[in-house]
């Protein structure tokens, strides 16, 4: 037992790492939600933010776009040029992907300021590639709403979650720790 935990020591770390670091992220997120509840911005104030930057984005594309709060639940319903075409919810906002992201750049991290700034820029990059998701998805539900189960379920979540792995690649093999150890 004790030579496979030798042998396993990097991949027993990362594991643990990447567990106890998604797991407090995801806690402290809960907290913020949980505290949101009766917040003037509604349903939460990251979910209020992305539905009024997308409907700001939708504008710029010559959309009429109106972001207003779901009666029956929440999450912010999504109307453009007066019809509705989708909801914004929590899980719209990015934050959890964002903590994926952020667990795993830790559990493998770098150096220091490599490490925080490669979780800023990559944060900042899925949050502007999420935004811009519920914009070209809305204007398909707009122009195609038929297409709206593989739209939403196959190919956004495709592209936010491919992009989030190539982003891992990138920084197994050229900013962690293991790849100093490696070479």
């Amino acid at each position: 037992m004790k030579t496979l935990f030798i042998k396993y020591k990097s991949v027993i770390k990362f594991i643990f790492t990447f567990l106890l670091v998604y797991v407090s992220f995801s806690v402290i997120y809960k907290l913020y939600l949980d505290a949101s509840e009766g917040s003037i911005f509604y349903p939460d104030y990251m979910t209020h933010l992305v539905s009024r930057q997308s409907e700001v984005l939708l504008s710029a594309f010559g959309y009429d776009a109106q972001m207003i709060p779901h009666p029956e639940e929440a999450s912010m319903k999504l109307i453009v040029n007066g019809k509705y075409v989708a909801r914004i919810i929590e899980g719209c906002n990015s934050i959890s992907v964002i903590i994926l992201f952020m667990s795993f750049i830790i559990a493998f991290s770098g150096k220091l300021k490599t490490t925080f700034f490669y979780i800023l820029s990559g944060s900042v990059l899925i949050y502007v590639v999420n935004l811009m998701r519920i914009v070209i998805i809305s204007i398909g539900l707009y122009h195609y709403p038929e297409q709206q189960e593989i739209m939403h379920t196959v190919v956004f979540p495709g592209i936010i979650y491919g992009m989030v792995f190539l982003l891992w690649i990138f920084w197994v093999n050229r900013f962690s720790k293991l790849k100093k150890k490696d070479a």
